[in-house]
């Protein structure tokens, strides 16, 4: 009997022997505290890169948006001379320079775009989105507005597109991203 409890006493001895090394030893903590932190490390760093690339292409349907509507605002169908050239279509050529950059993209249009998979198509041109009244104060002589003609004509380019490069916001369960946007401009013509 006091063998078997000799030996018990020496395997305990033995074990917290070793415990009490493992505890003391500091070797492997930076290999602990990294194996915790990579996956998150990670993870902060590929949702800083998902937001930027959201972020950009957002900016860059603005920027589509606001060229287009600029020459919308130029060149608005109901004032443009057909005579001088027959040929121009205001709205699609604003949908175009949205989307494309060119007012003409030859048939590529899926190629050349600011923006992967966002196309003429899908912005909508409203020639008159608004049409104001000018109007004249008779006491004052001060107009509302600044227009050599009755009325101020105001253009609008809209969109709508769904951000496809989510594959992390998925993997989060946020799924895809379809954000809006619109840019209006006065009718100044040409």
């Amino acid at each position: 009997m006091t063998n078997r409890s000799f030996t018990g006493d020496v395997v305990l001895t033995a074990l917290m022997s070793i415990f009490r090394k493992f505890g003391r030893e500091e070797r492997g903590t930076v290999l602990v505290e990294m194996t915790l932190i990579t996956p998150l490390m990670i993870s902060l760093s590929a949702g800083v890169f998902e937001f930027g690339n959201l972020l950009h292409q957002k900016l860059l349907i603005e920027a589509g948006l606001n060229d287009g509507a600029r020459y919308a605002a130029r060149c608005n169908a109901p004032f443009y001379n057909p005579i001088v050239n027959p040929d121009v279509d205001c709205a699609a050529y604003a949908q175009n320079i949205a989307a494309t950059g060119s007012y003409n993209c030859n048939g590529n249009c899926n190629v050349a775009s600011r923006v992967m998979g966002w196309l003429p198509g899908t912005v909508t041109v409203d020639l008159n989105h608004l049409v104001i009244p000018v109007i004249t104060d008779p006491n004052s002589g001060l107009a509302n507005y600044h227009s050599t003609t009755a009325n101020v004509r105001v253009v609008r380019l809209e969109t709508s597109f769904t951000y496809t490069g989510a594959s992390l916001l998925n993997y989060l369960g946020l799924g895809p991203i379809t954000f809006s946007a619109a840019h209006e401009e006065r009718y100044v013509g040409w």
